[in-house]
Formats: C-alpha cells, sequence, structure tokens
C-alpha cells in the first residue's frame, strides 16, 4: 500500500478518529476504586498509527496525566504532533490517561496540613494529605485496567503541574520504578513546611536512580524587578513557591552521583498559569532526545543498504533507552521501501519489505507492498501470490483490483 516518501517528508494522510459530524480525541473509561471508594473516570486518548485498519496494530508508551481535565486536550494534540508519523518524529506515539480530579487537595497532597498558607484556608485543607492512596490507586487499580485494555508498551511517564507536580515529585522520591519518566512542572514544593522537599533532599543523596529521568519545569512567579538568585534571599509568602523550587533544582543539579538523567528549565516569560504547554513541550523534546532518526538530504534520496542499516541500528538504540524490543514502525518502513522502489533500487525495497512482513506479519499492507515490488519488477506470479496473502488477511478493493488484473494478463 503505497506512502511515498520524499525527503524529510511522507506524502500521506492518516485520518483522526471522527464521525461525519465530530472529531473525538479520546474516550472517557472509568474504574471502581476500592482504594479511594469512588468510581474515577478517566480520559484515554490511543494513537491511529496510520488511519488504516490494514496495518498491524501497535503497543504505546503510556503517558499518566495528573489534572487530566485540564491539560487533556493540549496534551494529546502535542504528541499527534511530535509523533506524527514522517519518519523524523520527536517522540513515540502514546496512550495518554488523563485522570480528571474529584478532591484535587486530598489526591495531590502527600501529608495532611492544616493549612496551606499562603495559598489555601484551613477549610481547603481539611481532606490534605491523601497522596499516598492516590498513588496506591494508580498503580494498583488504574494501570492493570489501563495494560489490560489497551495496547499498552512497558513504559510509563508521569506528567504533573502544581499540586500534581508535587504529586510528581512524591511518586518519584517514594515510588521511584513506578514510572519510567518524570514530569514536574512548579511544583507545590512549599506544602506543609516543606516537608517533601526536606525528604527528598536526603534521598537525594543516598539513593541512585539510574534509567530514570525527570524534567523539572519552573515559571517565573517572581515580584517584578527580581532574578532567580535575589529571590533565594527573599522571605515574603509571596516568593515562598518558587524559593522551594529553586532549592529542589538546586539538590536535583548537585547530586549527580545518583545517575539520575536530569533537566529543568526556568521560563522567564511564563507564569504559573501558562507555563504547563511549553514545559511538556520541552520536556517531551528532553526525555526523548534520543528518539529522532536523522537522516541527511542525500541518505533520504539514496535508500541503499548503508542507509538501511542506519535505520535499524537507530532502532536498536531506541529500543535500549526505552527498555524493551522497538521494531521499525510498519508505516515508516513502507514508506522506505517504496522510496527504495521509486528509484529501482528493488534489493533494497526487497529487504524492507520482507523486514515488514517478519516484524507484523498479520500486516494486510506488508503483503500488498511486497507484491507492489514484484509487480514493478515482472514477477507476476509471485505478485499474484503476495496480493492473494494480503487478501487473506483483510480483503481490500485495491489489492483485489490489482491482482485480478496481472490474472487477466
Amino acid at each position: 500500500m503505497k506512502y511515498f516518501l520524499f525527503p524529510f517528508l511522507f506524502l500521506s494522510f492518516f485520518a483522526r478518529a471522527q464521525t461525519e459530524s465530530k472529531i473525538v480525541l479520546g474516550t472517557i473509561d472509568s474504574v471502581d476504586s476500592k482504594i479511594l471508594n469512588e468510581k474515577r473516570k478517566v480520559w484515554v486518548y490511543v494513537p491511529n498509527s496510520t488511519g488504516d485498519d490494514s496495518y498491524s496494530k501497535q503497543h504505546y508508551p503510556v503517558v499518566y496525566l495528573l489534572d487530566g481535565d485540564a491539560h487533556f486536550y493540549s496534551v494529546v494534540g502535542m504528541i499527534q504532533q511530535l509523533s506524527s508519523v514522517n519518519g523524523n518524529t520527536v517522540c513515540p506515539q502514546m496512550i495518554l490517561v488523563g485522570i480528571p480530579n474529584t478532591d484535587r487537595t486530598r489526591d495531590l497532597t502527600p501529608t495532611h496540613a492544616d493549612s496551606g498558607f499562603p495559598y489555601i484556608d484551613s477549610n481547603g485543607t481539611r481532606n490534605s494529605g491523601g497522596g499516598e492512596n492516590f498513588i496506591s490507586f494508580i498503580e494498583k487499580e488504574l494501570m492493570p485496567h489501563i495494560d489490560s485494555a489497551y495496547p499498552t508498551a512497558p513504559y510509563r511517564m508521569l506528567i504533573g503541574h502544581s499540586f500534581g507536580g508535587l504529586t510528581v515529585m512524591n511518586t518519584f522520591f517514594h515510588h521511584t520504578k513506578l514510572f519510567n519518566a518524570y514530569v514536574s512542572i512548579d511544583p507545590s514544593m512549599w506544602w506543609d513546611n516543606k516537608k517533601l522537599l526536606d525528604e527528598g533532599k536526603r534521598l537525594l543523596v543516598n539513593n541512585a536512580y539510574p534509567g530514570q529521568i525527570l524534567f523539572l519545569g519552573i515559571a517565573n512567579t517572581m515580584n517584578a524587578g527580581m532574578d532567580t538568585l535575589q529571590v533565594q534571599s527573599d522571605t515574603s509568602a509571596v516568593t515562598k513557591h518558587i524559593r522551594s523550587i529553586l532549592e529542589l533544582n538546586k539538590y536535583l543539579g548537585v547530586n549527580q552521583q545518583n545517575k539520575l538523567r536530569y533537566h529543568y528549565r526556568f521560563y522567564n516569560d511564563d507564569d504559573h498559569g501558562s507555563v504547563p504547554l511549553i514545559a511538556e513541550y520541552d520536556a517531551l523534546h528532553f526525555i526523548f532526545s534520543y528518539y529522532k532518526l536523522k537522516l541527511s538530504f542525500d541518505e533520504y534520496v539514496n535508500m541503499n543498504k548503508s542507509v538501511i542499516a542506519k535505520i535499524e541500528k537507530h532502532y536498536e538504540d531506541v529500543s535500549a533507552q526505552l527498555g524493551y524490543k522497538v521494531k521499525l514502525p510498519e508505516s515508516t518502513a513502507n514508506g522506505f521501501g517504496y522510496q527504495a522502489l521509486g528509484m529501482k533500487h528493488y534489493e533494497e525495497a526487497e529487504y524492507l519489505f520482507k523486514l515488514n512482513i517478519a516484524n507484523y506479519p498479520e500486516s494486510a499492507n506488508t503483503y500488498d507492498s511486497l507484491g507492489d515490488l514484484y509487480e514493478a519488477k515482472g514477477d507476476k506470479a509471485n505478485a499474484i501470490g503476495s496480493f492473494k496473502k494480503a487478501l487473506a488477511i483483510k480483503e481490500s478493493a485495491d489489492t483485489r483490483k490489482k491482482m485480478e488484473k496481472l490474472q487477466n494478463k
């Protein structure tokens, strides 16, 4: 099935899930939680890799997003854009699980505090301190449900902002292996007189975090005229938030012996409310800095054995980083195969199409593409055989037309 690859661009059109009058980004699912004693809704987005069900089903890393009702749409759009199947993606396609709030302060604070001074009065903190129960819900109830109901791969990321960022840090410090990557955006490290921050300082010195990734986004919540050096000596309540985050960043930065892969960014032009979008964007670039397949113009237009070897090596490296086997994506191999076929590099095209069959034997597309190669080479018998195999997997008017045309010759 033809998706032609030109330099740096797949000329293909992948439909979003849609009806006649609506574009649908995801579904609303739910989990009856015994831990939280309530039914929790979750918003779930699952990629549609090609918009074509002739392709094989894929499995995807999972992003768990706190404050899901606030950030779901923007993060779905970002993942779609940065993982678009064009041979030069920034990050993998991923499932997104947005967790809307029921009692935000209860779930997203790690300890009970009588006051959230200077930001929340005592009425707002009455139910605080349920963070451990909430993490237990994610680990023991939500994750098993997502893994059983959706095509997940064994790689997980947690994203949170503000109190959500505090929960990210609590999970990182006390449940480190629960996620592979953590994104904490302007976290409320001031909570409960910086209790979690003080615990974190000790843990960063004594623990090791090999293979773990953490991105910290810091908004500009300082008074006008201040900079990040001046604010650290300030004692006013209004700067307590950023001072606690800068203190966290200091300890994350100096304890490099713990093997944590860490990066932060300070956003001078963004405040607490505007920072999530740009921080999430930068976090995906940092976490998946190894994911982008980098080919030169000449490599794109001269698809040969050495280029194919480079592509395969790239996905071996991606597999090592993610911790599980990542096959060359079917649509990517398909595009490169047609690129080679268009240049009459038949040996390279055949290698790529047969690699796709080996990796995705349940895909009708892989056999259809191999049939196109045989037809281009004038190998009528093998072309018909490949088209028949494709049709045995899934009926396609286009494939049947090509087969019948050859049979009638």
